[in-house]
């Protein structure tokens, strides 16, 4: 997340809200300290939902939605009905804007000219690879359309840890390959769990069971019958 030079300091005024709605965004946002204040507000044009003095971002699909916004002294989680949408370390200053870059990454995949102009993205820092898989995008093609899958591979981080797809792009160069369907599936592949081997400890009455071999004959046979009629 980017957040302009937060520190102590900030107060604001809190507003009343829906007991329902409170107690829902509650149970998306999870566990929660004790000093716990909720507003409800909307997010704005740029995708920013006030939260005392500061302004906090949601994902653009939220924009002009009303939120539920629950502080805490060390962060600020906003729900859009029962889903966890953001979160961010709350920040104390006064007037700031606290970007999360992710968030703004599906309006930009549509409208890839504007990267490099994005006010959430300017304080970025992403490791070296990124910038060596963009260059060879940008060189295989028009330059927007490098952009936009530049911006397919960064929005995987909408379900990855930066470190996962830091290390899914260096492996997919590595390999020489820059195509964002196949660092998709580098995640994919790391991702699955193999599947475990049935252990016959502490199950001593399965011990004696035996499946016999398959007859693969037998299709065979059943073939035959369909052919016939």
């Amino acid at each position: 997340m980017i957040a302009e030079k937060c520190g102590p300091g900030g107060g604001g005024r809190s507003a009343a809200g829906n007991a329902a709605q409170v107690l829902a965004a509650a149970r998306a946002v999870g566990d929660l300290v004790v000093h716990v204040r909720h507003e409800f507000p909307s997010a704005d044009a740029l995708s920013l939902v006030r939260f005392d003095t500061n302004a906090y971002s949601v994902p653009t699909k939220y924009a002009h939605r009303t939120v539920t916004v629950i502080g805490t002294v060390d962060e600020v989680r906003i729900a859009f009905e029962d889903r966890l949408v953001a979160r961010h370390v709350r920040c104390w200053g006064r007037e700031r804007s606290v970007f999360d870059p992710v968030h703004y990454l599906a309006l930009l995949e549509r409208k890839p000219g504007g990267f490099d102009f994005a006010r959430p993205l300017e304080r970025w820092a992403l490791p070296e690879c990124f910038g060596v898989l963009r260059r060879r995008l940008e060189a295989d093609g028009s330059k927007n359309a490098g952009t936009r899958g530049f911006v397919r591979v960064l929005r995987l981080l909408e379900t990855v840890s930066l470190a996962q797809l830091t290390d899914a792009v260096e492996s997919a160069l590595a390999m020489d390959v820059s195509d964002p369907d196949a660092i998709r599936l580098i995640l994919d592949r790391r991702a699955e769990r193999p599947v475990p081997v049935f252990n016959l400890d502490g199950r001593p009455h399965l011990a004696s069971v035996r499946v016999p071999v398959t007859d693969v004959s037998a299709y065979g046979a059943l073939l035959a019958r369909e052919g016939t009629r």
